[in-house]
């Protein structure tokens, strides 16, 4: 079995935050900055009541309170759930838009999530990779592989679990 080379974190300037100094497992961190997420321009979400979970090698995921998500524009997903270690089941939600296909499976939330995670119950998170996202105004890039749903944004440093070669950290 060929070794793996060890991963080597990339150095936080002034204002960023490296994945590498992230806990495992995860942490909540409630943040008061200003989250939008909106699906072809049309307003999805919009809150300065965020938390942020953080786990090491992960770019932040981002869950919004679902009274600031647009009433009306999420429906349950036929997209079957999935276990995070840490969180619990996780729901899928489809994000409607008018005159245009729903997005399948966008965003998810944890209805009933692990003791430890109790606070983000019902708060929605939206994969940046089909829908807008932006904090405090600067668009997320979505976190490679299609499997997680963090949010890159120039605060943070990687690098991020996700692409190529990354499975096992």
């Amino acid at each position: 079995m060929a070794r793996r080379p060890p991963v080597v974190p990339e150095q936080p300037g002034p204002g960023q935050e490296s994945v590498w100094d992230y806990p495992r497992p995860p942490r909540l961190s409630p943040s008061s900055r200003h989250v939008r997420v909106a699906a072809g321009g049309l307003l999805v979400a919009d809150s300065r009541r965020a938390v942020r979970v953080l786990e090491t090698s992960h770019p932040p995921t981002w869950y919004l309170p679902v009274e600031d998500v647009v009433p009306g524009v999420l429906r349950r997903s036929a997209a079957a759930g999935t276990v995070c270690e840490w969180k619990g089941l996780a729901t899928y939600w489809d994000v409607l838009r008018p005159d245009v296909p729903p997005l399948a499976a966008a965003a998810w939330s944890y209805q009933e999530p692990t003791p430890g995670f109790a606070s983000i119950t019902g708060y929605m998170s939206f994969l940046p990779a089909l829908l807008e996202c932006t904090v405090d105004g600067e668009p997320v890039r979505p976190q490679d592989g299609g499997f997680y749903g963090g949010w890159i944004t120039g605060d943070v440093v990687g690098p991020f679990k996700g692409g190529p070669g990354s499975w096992g950290w």
